[in-house]
């Protein structure tokens, strides 16, 4: 198992991200590596970070603004080759169908429920890092 997987978190609010990483805490389930957060606000250093490498998994805020996470998720899948899967945050579960159009892999609805973000986080890691072994 590596040693960490880095969880890319995008919000422009504060307490967004906050409660992401403390949802999730070190390690999203006992079966994957224990994650460390990079926080960004915007889009320019969403996409500068994509561009690094070395992200296993992206949470992206559907409510950010001016740059909204489906509409972020949507344009990284067209343009970063070998995109991390990513998770959205949504404000209500009848946004799931514009989730599935931004395509990204999983969804959840904010406020942040600890345990389905935990759960649909380490459901993508799992799939990330077993490609990548």
């Amino acid at each position: 198992m590596r040693p960490t997987a880095t969880v890319l978190v995008y919000s422009d609010d504060v307490s967004t991200r906050e409660q992401v990483r403390l949802a999730v805490g070190r390690r999203p389930a006992a079966d994957v590596p224990p994650v460390e957060f990079l926080e960004c606000a915007t889009l320019p250093a969403v996409l500068s970070a994509l561009e690094d490498g070395g992200i296993d998994a992206c949470v992206l805020d559907g409510e950010s603004a001016p740059a909204g996470g489906m509409g972020v998720c949507r344009q990284i899948k067209d343009e970063i080759f070998q995109c991390p899967p990513v998770l959205l945050l949504i404000g209500r579960p009848q946004d799931a169908w514009l989730a599935t159009w931004s395509r990204a892999e999983a969804a959840v609805t904010h406020p942040v429920d600890p345990v389905a973000l935990a759960d649909a986080l380490a459901g993508l890691l799992r799939k990330r890092l077993a490609v990548g072994a």
